[in-house]
């Protein structure tokens, strides 16, 4: 198992071509409240993720000399909840990145999202040689602004976008949050 980051109760991994892998993607894309705002809840098929979902998390990028996505796990007992993203948003380039993440209904509400954004934020400021991270959401997903806000993202505009299947809030728009380095710096300062 190739361990990218470890956290004080989380252990952030890289995805395998394991059928157990492909199972926990599966049940996680397949719950209807995880999955509200990405696509209104409605089931992926399991070929999916193995065809375009896993190949994606399995996937290095040149910019960043690593993955962009990895499993996340509960550290005391390897508990899967869910994943996070820093992905390049130029594949041959660490410059902008974006910040996601995914986590099953068990994992709301303790921190565990905050927890993996910061320690991911920290490594790519420190060690990836990242200048700039995005991230984005629905606007009415407070509880994923919330964690932006949280892990030390501001708000930078609200946009819409072209759905190709209607998502229950979509008609008020998305929102951006981002961080640059030099505000990141700024920020442990204080």
């Amino acid at each position: 198992m190739h361990v990218f980051l470890e956290t004080g109760r989380l252990v952030l991994r890289a995805f395998t071509e394991a059928e157990s892998d492909v199972e926990h993607v599966y049940a996680l894309d397949n719950d209807p409240e995880v999955m509200r705002y990405l696509n209104g809840g409605r089931p992926t098929p399991l070929e999916a993720i193995r065809t375009r979902t896993l190949p994606a998390f399995l996937h290095d990028y040149p910019g960043l000399g690593t993955r962009g996505f990895w499993a996340a796990e509960e550290k005391t007992n390897g508990t899967f909840l869910g994943w996070f993203e820093l992905r390049p948003l130029d594949e041959h380039s660490a410059a902008v990145v974006e910040l996601g993440y995914r986590l099953n209904k068990a994992a709301w509400g303790k921190g565990y999202a905050t927890e993996g954004s910061r320690a991911l934020i920290d490594k790519a400021f420190t060690d990836l040689g990242v200048e700039h991270i995005t991230a984005n959401t629905m606007t009415v997903n407070a509880g994923s602004r919330r964690v932006m806000e949280k892990a030390g993202l501001t708000y930078l505009r609200t946009y819409t976008s072209t759905w190709s299947e209607r998502v229950e809030g979509c008609e008020h728009g998305e929102v951006e949050y981002v961080l640059t380095q030099s505000d990141w710096e700024n920020g442990r300062k204080q």
